[in-house]
């Protein structure tokens, strides 16, 4: 029984990625206005009620595929991150790799930099609470592995604000990602040290 059940898991498991996949492509190409069910289901190789069925909608469609990006966003920060030596150096390193990634990656590079792109905007700025939810949540616990001391509160306080602060480079790029990690650090740095030291002095 357990063979079957992880075969079905599995089975659900692709056929939820082979459906974020096409979503992902057409949103590229034409949007998120133009986006239809029909289209993900053709570009699939399924039923439009699969599709249906697995998302209930459109909106929550293109919600699963930003999460899904950002969660690959939030492994690869991951991973760059790990051998930070500090909290400030594993911050500058996570908003360098954001920037550097977000222009290589399809999706959010067509939201940034395309006309296709426009309407896909909100999804990372006024209906972005889902991608600020996550990325707050993982940074947090990055956070108060480099410095135990940070309390909950204090660590989600700093994580929100790099989280924002970097969609904000993103969103209106004047610098380089190195400038911009550079700047986010040197605004953070007063509060890292006061966050940290009250915490320490509290202990």
């Amino acid at each position: 029984m357990g063979e079957i059940t992880s075969f079905s898991d599995r089975t659900k498991a692709s056929l939820r990625e082979a459906l974020l996949d096409a979503a992902t492509e057409l949103l590229t190409e034409h949007g998120y206005t133009a986006l239809r069910m029909a289209d993900v289901a053709a570009r699939a190789g399924v039923s439009r009620q699969t599709v249906y069925n697995e998302f209930g909608n459109k909106s929550a469609l293109a919600e699963a595929v930003v999460l899904r990006t950002t969660s690959e966003f939030l492994e690869g920060i991951r991973l760059r991150v790990q051998d930070a030596p500090d909290l400030r150096d594993g911050i500058r390193e996570a908003v360098v790799y954001t920037i550097e990634h977000a222009r290589e990656n399809r999706l959010v590079a067509t939201t940034l930099g395309t006309e296709a792109g426009e309407d896909l905007l909100p999804l990372l700025t006024t209906k972005g609470e889902p991608i600020l939810t996550a990325a707050t949540e993982v940074a947090a616990g990055q956070y108060r592995e480099f410095e135990p001391s940070l309390s909950p509160e204090s660590a989600t306080l700093l994580a929100e604000t790099v989280v924002r602060l970097s969609l904000s480079h993103l969103v209106m790029p004047t610098h380089s990602a190195d400038e911009a990690a550079a700047a986010v650090v040197a605004v953070l740095a007063p509060a890292i040290r006061a966050l940290t030291t009250d915490s320490k002095g509290t202990s």
